[in-house]
């Protein structure tokens, strides 16, 4: 299989296996808490990447590791997967899994806010503005429509899901800072969140796991596509791609195709209002993208 080939299989995988996770986060929800879901599937990812790190050969660089590199990654772990999945699992529990599969898109507009304080860049009156797009289509989702009110629709929820972006743009202007391998820092992150989450699950209310009823497909589902396999693939597609930019782009298939599995396999009703509100807030994303670096 020559090289343009399999970036097209990879770029595919991810966006079809990551467009899955918000029906699998739903019909898992259904049966378990947040709690529950997290250190179930954390821990399956954790043995994906761990089976990855050998199959790549990357024991040594995880040995390789400086002792301010252990801890770093032991950090970030504390943000991906353990604090920014229990957000996000509450919120999609608490709201249609539209509403928080496209809230949650919201991330790259938050990473650029912060990247401000945090990385000292400016943004332009255009930047702004492409912001401020995407704001107002969220906007548009969480209210329905109806811009001013909130009516119907779990307040909590909707500001758990803005969270959930801040605590994932965090850990990306983080990540960045760590220069490993891709699967080290996954792995030992996963590492940490893991066990954290594990501890946290032992003291929560309703147990590691209900009695019956356990929904496996859904938890093997988040633990190897969403938090695991995926983003091992999609690294390897902008790696091998000639135009890196080009195939990043494609990702915004990812929450179109998202929700014609909520309405396909849970039975979901889209709204208008979150198609016009996911489009205005892409669009706002992709404007955002082309202006930055570009002269005012």
């Amino acid at each position: 299989m020559n090289t343009r080939r399999k970036v097209y299989l990879y770029t595919g995988g991810s966006i079809l296996f990551w467009a899955g996770s918000a029906t699998a986060f739903k019909q898992a929800l259904a049966s378990l808490t947040p709690v529950m879901l997290l250190w179930s599937a954390s821990l399956i990812s954790l043995v994906v990447l761990a089976l990855l790190l050998v199959a790549q050969k990357q024991i040594a660089l995880l040995k390789a590791l400086k002792p301010g590199e252990w801890g770093g990654l032991l950090l970030l772990g504390v943000l991906n997967p353990f604090l920014y999945y229990i957000i996000l699992f509450e919120a999609y529990a608490l709201l249609p899994g539209q509403m928080a599969m496209s809230l949650n898109y919201l991330w790259p507009v938050v990473l650029a806010l912060l990247s401000v304080p945090v990385l000292g860049h400016t943004l332009g009156w255009r930047n702004i503005l492409a912001i401020s797009l995407s704001f107002t289509g969220a906007l548009i989702i969480a209210t329905r429509g109806e811009m001013l009110q909130l009516r119907g629709v779990s307040i909590t929820g909707v500001v758990l899901a803005l969270v959930s972006t801040v605590v994932w743009a965090f850990y990306w202007l983080l990540s960045a800072r760590i220069r490993v391998a891709a699967t080290v820092k996954l792995f030992v992150g996963f590492l940490s969140g893991s066990l954290l989450t594990l501890i946290y699950a032992l003291f929560a209310p309703g147990g590691l796991l209900p009695s019956s009823g356990i929904p496996w497909f859904s938890m093997l589902y988040v633990g190897l596509f969403e938090m695991g396999l995926t983003f091992f693939l999609w690294l390897k597609a902008l790696q091998m791609a000639d135009n890196a930019a080009r195939v990043g782009n494609l990702i915004y298939l990812t929450p179109f195709l998202s929700l014609f599995f909520l309405a396909l396999f849970i039975d979901e009703p889209i709204y208008n209002s979150t198609l016009v509100g996911l489009m205005v807030i892409i669009a706002g994303i992709l404007a955002q993208q082309y202006w930055s670096g570009r002269p005012e």
